[in-house]
């Protein structure tokens, strides 16, 4: 399937953008030598929670979604959660249904347990890097029975507790706990104050639903613009550098139109003036470059250079 013309002039748009003003950024020759460690790599004595520019997931755990056939259509990352970790994922976005398995939509994959032995894993080979995992209940399910005391007793001994003044402390500071556990249900009670899990306005996005690459890029760059400075704000504000599949077009093919738009995206924030906003930038199909990108914004912020 060929791209539509509609699309095709929306990538012009951004190509001649990118020609014309570049994709360069403060960090953005920078490269972790170590991807599995890289927030290790950067110092936890110096780094700061509200710092961390943080690579994220769109739709973790789909790497085995569906069937052969519907698979195209509900993939969103072809990596298992441990492989994306290692890779430098840091933000993890789940989605269960009331059986405790993982879903996209109507498509169904293994249990939740798996996402949570992997995340173990990681955190076992691993000192310094802080996870951020979401957990919410699909649109069209229900949220799954006692899902909060789960996630507890599987994450007792990691957890930081839900806190705003976690934001302004260092890794150092914050370690041993490594995961932010974020439950969003949709009927049950929402995790309290105080808890160990962290509830649904903790991590905040505007999700643009479209196909068009121009649409999204100009959209997330409103949104951004709206949200006050990472260094003010005690909530998590994603952005998703994805698009959303129309018809037959499935993950993968979306993916490649927007994929390279990431550094982009990043140097478009320098140049009005809110790249001080970003904070969670997630992908489909996440990739070294992605990571790279995040990493580096980061280190250029530890080191003031942005």
């Amino acid at each position: 399937m060929g791209v539509p013309l509609s699309v095709q002039r929306q990538l012009t748009t951004l190509r001649k953008l990118e020609e014309s003003t570049g994709s360069n950024f403060p960090g953005s020759d920078h490269h972790p030598t170590d991807r599995k460690n890289w927030i290790s790599g950067l110092n936890p004595e110096k780094i700061h929670l509200n710092q961390i520019v943080w690579p994220g997931t769109h739709n973790s755990a789909t790497n085995q979604i569906g069937f052969f056939i519907t698979r195209p259509f509900g993939e969103c990352q072809s990596r298992s959660i441990y492989e994306q970790l290692v890779l430098g994922t840091r933000l993890l976005d789940v989605r269960v249904n009331e059986n405790r398995n993982v879903c996209h939509g109507p498509l169904v994959t293994y249990g939740v347990d798996v996402v949570i032995n992997n995340v173990k894993k990681f955190i076992s080979e691993t000192e310094s890097e802080i996870i951020i995992l979401e957990v919410r209940t699909e649109f069209g399910h229900s949220d799954p029975p006692e899902f909060e005391n789960y996630l507890k007793q599987q994450l007792g001994e990691y957890l930081i507790h839900q806190d705003d003044k976690v934001f302004d402390k260092t890794v150092a500071e914050i370690l041993p706990k490594r995961i932010i556990c974020i439950w969003k249900p949709r009927n049950s009670d929402p995790p309290k104050l105080g808890s160990p899990i962290w509830s649904s306005g903790y991590l905040k996005d505007n999700w643009i639903n479209t196909n068009f690459p121009e649409t999204k890029f100009e959209g997330n760059m409103k949104n951004l613009s709206q949200q006050p400075p990472v260094s003010s704000r005690k909530y998590f504000y994603r952005v998703e550098n994805t698009l959303t599949p129309q018809g037959l077009q499935g993950v993968d093919i979306v993916t490649n139109w927007f994929h390279w738009c990431k550094r982009l995206f990043i140097a478009q924030c320098f140049l009005k003036n809110i790249a001080d906003r970003l904070q969670v930038f997630s992908t489909d199909f996440i990739d070294e470059d992605f990571v790279d990108a995040c990493v580096g914004l980061t280190w250029a912020r530890i080191e003031g250079k942005a």
